[in-house]
């Protein structure tokens, strides 16, 4: 699948902050797109597209807070970077406690915003990388059957072949050969790797 290209969404309801923002973020040669609502962005943004979003804190209808916390229901991983006026700051702080990136007082200077972008530009990289890595662990440990499951749960508790085989009401044999079948379609090198798979897992369950 070919990656697409990141993109800068600029979303606020000022049309010369957009103009002058678009000017901005291509000269340091990166795609953009601006909206002049949150409405806007929640009608046309797709979670799979890569990115960031550059919002204003206040905009009339659906605020950079209230779209920040729809884009977090649609699990949207985009790193968002406000811009806020002067005594916008509680505001921001919420966006902080919300998973926002970053925030911007205005008045700015542009470096400081395009310093900013990169940083974002760069996180929402990784953060694809893990979640693309997540999907593959998930699909892997997806095809194991039942009694598989139930090996790699003994497995990762550090249980020996012979417990195994009792608890299972099975050869050692039979549990070596569910041990290798585990091994092999998890696509784990060791049994250290095969514990840091399911706990990864087992922790972005617990953080969803």
């Amino acid at each position: 699948m070919h990656q697409q290209a990141p993109t800068v969404f600029v979303v606020d309801d000022d049309e010369g902050v957009r103009n002058s923002l678009r000017f901005l973020l291509k000269s340091v040669g990166l795609q953009v797109h601006t909206l002049a609502s949150a409405g806007e962005l929640l009608e046309t943004y797709k979670p799979s597209q890569p990115g960031c979003l550059v919002l204003d804190v206040r905009m009339p209808g659906m605020s950079g807070l209230e779209l920040q916390q729809q884009l977090n229901l649609r699990g949207a991983v985009i790193p968002v970077i406000f811009i806020t006026g002067h005594g916008d700051i509680p505001m921001a702080v919420e966006a902080m406690q919300q998973g926002a990136f970053d925030f911007l007082q205005k008045p700015f200077r542009d470096q400081d915003l395009i310093d900013r972008i990169q940083r974002a530009l760069e996180r929402d990289a990784r953060n694809r990388a893990a979640l693309d890595q997540h999907a593959k662990i998930r699909e892997r440990l997806d095809s194991l059957t039942p009694r598989e499951r139930e090996v790699l749960a003994l497995m990762t508790r550090g249980k020996p072949n012979k417990i195994m085989a009792a608890e299972l009401g099975v050869s050692q044999r039979t549990v070596e050969i569910h041990r290798a079948r585990v091994m092999e379609k998890s696509g784990a090198a060791s049994l250290a790797q095969l514990v840091r798979m399911v706990m990864d897992l087992e922790g972005d369950h617990a953080g969803h």
